[in-house]
């Protein structure tokens, strides 16, 4: 038998809130749930946004600062985006004015006569032509996006001085989820070999601000100085060296794939890979994106993948666009709508989480992959997406058998016209051949956004709360099907999905993801009460009762952590130049390789593997 990657704990940031204990969800859905089950969640966003909680108006606030809305100045003004303009101005006549030296360019242009005045100055006399760039800025064609939570800030969780945006999400999003888990890493970790654990975790495009690729690539043209972080710091694999190397301390497998859009699902596969050989026992699996910059957004305008302004207003036959509804799956729509998150969730072996009491939130029972093969366009869509669906529902119902209709999908949704062609096809054609009737299909980009690498997780930490609440998210942003979207099987959602107490009618959900260049991604993930029963009958029933007993406190101590995050906000792990070990800190022979900062040894290989 294999072992099943069970998800002890899950965390992170996007527009609607803190990941971790549901509440992202929970803003989701909170038009579907009563007062007293959005009370923490409510609190949870004060502290986040930085609100007055004894304020009359402080949910009021916490509605308009989170979800899809017009980009605010915090990040960039849409309404005044600065920019230059370059140009060669003739003149008859010399200028003539006085610089510091440090302000001279390198190389003098031939028209230039240079006069020293002082040691820190100099006289520059111009005759002929003049090139110049000039300070400029534009209204930008799209102000939608789904950032962050206003008055959230994940510089001030830390000591985070020129760390580009996404990195600091990156140490926020995974000190959530791993102490989300309710059981002290350091007690994981000593039940288990320091090389038995996979750090999984990127980005799909990098670190873009200043303090990224953007500084990098501008500094020369602004006069700015190149930094030495700048270079490193904008790697795609940079989430993934943040997370061993400042918040567990691990010297276990680690790597960060890629694969546009399906980026998440990509690096899950390889935590799940990991679990099921052995090769680790516990998997943190995450991306973190901060795409919501000029450039990047600019980028994806002109591919005509961005729902623009005028085309919403085009949309409602209004004179404003309605920034919160840019983002409309499955109905008349123009394009997606940027976003940013960071979501990390946390695998154990199912063993492991029996013998430490973790929290079952529900299991990864596969990750299929493949590529579209031949096409015309790079970008567009292809066969891949029906295989790797295909797969992931045969898996379903292998597992659940004549059950399968308990399940429902999380699409990729993305809002374009072009997805809800294509995707919808694949769902209903999938939906029929295995005679699912009325397959429930959610898409909570139209709530947070396309957040590009941890899209598949803005998507799973979303259906983990439907075991929670009861309620599949319903698509809100919509008043309609679109004519074009094939649905005979499908029941699209228009409003919330209730699904029983802790979402008991529904025991798996369908992941999926669709990325630029033909990376396409599918997932079943189990449900909590569905993942519990496998590992009974795994494991036996006395086992399953010790493990119901050890569950016990670390309930107890989710909940003191939930609360003490709500009230105070959430304690980042962030340890820069502490446990360093050198040379002196090993020791090692033929049996195994031992390491100061740890109580368990490294065992290492001692047989052929290949007779």
């Amino acid at each position: 038998m294999k072992k099943l990657p069970v998800i002890v704990g899950f965390g992170g940031i996007n527009t609607a809130g803190r990941a971790s204990m549901h509440h992202a969800h929970k803003r989701m859905v909170h038009d579907a749930l009563d007062d007293s089950t959005m009370k923490n969640t409510w609190e949870d966003l004060a502290t986040l946004m930085g609100l007055d909680r004894n304020a009359d108006d402080f949910k009021e606030q916490a509605l308009k600062g989170t979800l899809i809305r017009k980009i605010e100045s915090t990040l960039y003004d849409p309404d005044k985006v600065q920019s230059a303009k370059q140009g060669e101005f003739n003149t008859d006549a010399t200028r003539n004015f006085n610089v510091k030296k440090g302000h001279l360019p390198e190389t003098i242009p031939e028209n230039w006569s240079v006069t020293e005045i002082d040691a820190k100055t100099v006289n520059v006399t111009i005759k002929g032509p003049i090139t110049a760039v000039i300070p400029d800025n534009y209204k930008a064609k799209v102000s939608s996006a789904g950032q962050l939570p206003t008055g959230f800030d994940p510089s001030s969780y830390y000591n985070s001085a020129h760390h580009p945006r996404g990195l600091q999400m990156t140490v926020f999003g995974a000190s959530d989820a791993i102490q989300s888990i309710g059981i002290d890493w350091s007690n994981i970790v000593d039940h288990i070999s320091p090389d038995a654990i996979s750090v999984y975790a990127g980005s799909a495009v990098g670190q873009t601000d200043q303090y990224g690729l953007k500084g990098l690539y501008q500094a020369g043209y602004n006069g700015k100085r190149t930094t030495s972080k700048m270079m490193p710091l904008a790697l795609p694999e940079m989430a993934a060296d943040f997370v061993n190397s400042y918040i567990i301390n691990s010297v276990g497998n680690t790597g960060s794939n890629a694969g546009a859009c399906a980026t998440f699902l990509y690096n899950l596969r390889q935590g799940l890979i990991d679990i099921q050989s052995g090769q680790c026992r516990v998997a943190i699996v995450g991306n973190s994106e901060a795409p919501i910059v000029p450039e990047i957004m600019e980028g994806f305008r002109v591919m005509g993948a961005l729902a623009e302004d005028e085309q919403l207003k085009q949309l409602d036959g209004t004179e404003t666009a309605n920034n919160r509804r840019a983002c409309r799956p499955f109905s008349s729509n123009a394009g997606f709508t940027m976003a940013e998150s960071a979501q990390f969730i946390m695998l154990m072996d199912d063993e492991l989480a029996l013998e430490l009491g973790a929290t079952v939130f529900g299991s990864v029972a596969d990750v299929f992959v493949n590529a579209d093969g031949n096409k015309k366009s790079i970008s567009g869509p292809g066969v891949g997406n029906y295989i790797t669906m295909a797969k992931t529902t045969a898996l379903a119902q292998a597992i659940l058998g004549d059950e399968l209709d308990k399940t429902f999908v999380m699409a990729h949704g993305t809002g374009t016209p072009q997805n809800r062609v294509t995707e919808s096809h694949i769902a209903n054609e999938v939906a029929k051949s295995f005679k699912i009737n009325n397959w429930a299909v959610s898409a909570v980009k139209s709530y947070v956004g396309h957040s590009l690498g941890p899209a598949a997780a803005d998507q799973i930490t979303a259906a983990l709360g439907v075991w929670h609440t009861g309620f599949v998210p319903g698509i809100k942003t919509i008043d309609h099907i679109a004519d074009d979207v094939l649905d005979s099987n499908l029941n699209i959602l228009m409003d919330h999905h209730a699904v029983g107490e802790h979402g008991a009618e529904m025991l798996g959900t369908v992941i999926n993801s669709k990325g630029f260049g033909g990376n396409n991604a599918s997932a079943l993930i189990l449900s909590p009460e569905k993942t519990k029963a496998l590992m009974k009958q795994r494991h036996g029933e006395k086992s399953f009762t010790k493990y119901q007993v050890r569950n016990e406190n670390v309930l107890e101590q989710q909940a003191k952590f939930d609360e003490n995050t709500r009230l105070n906000g959430l304690s980042v792990t962030y340890s820069f130049g502490e446990s360093v070990m050198s040379d002196k800190d090993i020791s090692f022979d033929q049996e195994s390789f031992k390491l100061s900062e740890f109580k368990n040894k490294i065992k290492l290989p001692n047989s052929n593997p290949f007779i």
